[in-house]
């Protein structure tokens, strides 16, 4: 089975998994996805000025943007192996809001920085900014600020595509339960009784839990359903997401908690890119390849 394969490789890496210009025409340069949707090209903004933020002053020093992302997350944020070529929503969002900024997708870096080091690595300058699966919170705002969001994801469930017992977190009593040791998902699920405690299943890595998936050793894989359209979208005719969310998670691009000269520009990039059809592109050609459809968001500005 394809998930299969998908899984041990990623075990293999040792990889965990944790919870503008006007925008071209889609072209063929990403590749066309089983929907038949490719990604959009970015037409890079020139002269670009947004005085008073002191992190777009260093972009346009550097001549370069610096991208925190997540690199194994199917999608979303995920590296070939094979090619080092970064894709998924995310990474397309990045590049979208790189080309508003005026740089060009050859003068990104992206740094793989993992969930709990996001706003050390925002605030000490070590990113420009972040994109991945970066739930906007209170508690977060008092360390970074936030641009979006560009995605409201949710808590949902992953289950073989043949199994129709499972139609929602009501339906889990007497179900084995997998997700990431720690996670808030998993956390949700314990405090909201949802199974039994003896069918809570916890591994490091969601790979681990979609491989279990598979060989009905776990009867359903929880987190935000962003990442599981991703695991479905390897393996469509196996598994398939509920869609039935029980949580709320507005995925927002993490910047420098002082920079709001870029954080109202960036929301301006994501806006445009909302009322273009650009996002809507984007979702087709990446998250949008599971077969699920997705609601926009809206821009909370602040």
């Amino acid at each position: 089975m394809r998930i299969r394969t998908l899984a041990a490789g990623l075990l293999a890496g040792g990889l965990l998994l944790t919870a503008c210009g006007k925008e071209g025409t889609p072209t063929g340069s990403g590749g066309e996805s089983a929907n038949n949707a490719a990604v959009p090209t970015y037409e890079v903004a020139k002269d670009v000025k947004l005085d008073g933020s002191p992190v777009f002053t260093k972009i346009k020093s550097a001549g370069s943007i610096t991208v925190g992302v997540k690199d194994d997350q199917p999608g979303l944020g995920q590296k070939d192996p094979k090619t080092g070529k970064f894709e998924g929503f995310d990474i397309e969002i990045a590049r979208m809001v790189a080309a508003g900024l005026g740089i060009s997708e050859d003068k990104i870096k992206y740094t793989t920085v993992d969930s709990g080091a996001r706003e050390q690595a925002i605030s000490n300058g070590q990113v420009d900014y972040y994109v991945g699966t970066y739930t906007i919170s209170d508690k977060r705002k008092k360390l970074v600020s936030f641009a979006g969001p560009y995605f409201q994801a949710g808590q949902d469930l992953l289950v073989r595509k043949d199994d129709n017992s499972i139609t929602g977190p009501e339906s889990l009593k007497g179900k084995k339960v997998c997700s990431v040791t720690g996670s808030t998902p998993i956390q949700r699920v314990r405090e909201q009784g949802l199974t039994e405690p003896g069918n809570i299943v916890e591994f490091q890595k969601y790979s681990q839990c979609v491989e279990k998936l598979t060989t009905k050793d776990v009867d359903a894989v929880t987190t935000d359903d962003a990442i599981l359209k991703g695991y479905a979208a390897q393996d469509k005719d196996a598994l398939r997401v509920v869609g039935k969310t029980f949580s709320k998670e507005p995925y927002g691009i993490g910047l420098n908690k002082d920079d709001k000269v870029l954080r109202d520009k960036i929301d301006d990039l994501l806006q445009a890119a909302l009322d273009n059809g650009t996002w809507q592109k984007i979702y087709d050609a990446t998250l949008g390849k599971s077969g699920a459809s997705a609601t926009k968001p809206t821009i909370e500005r602040y």
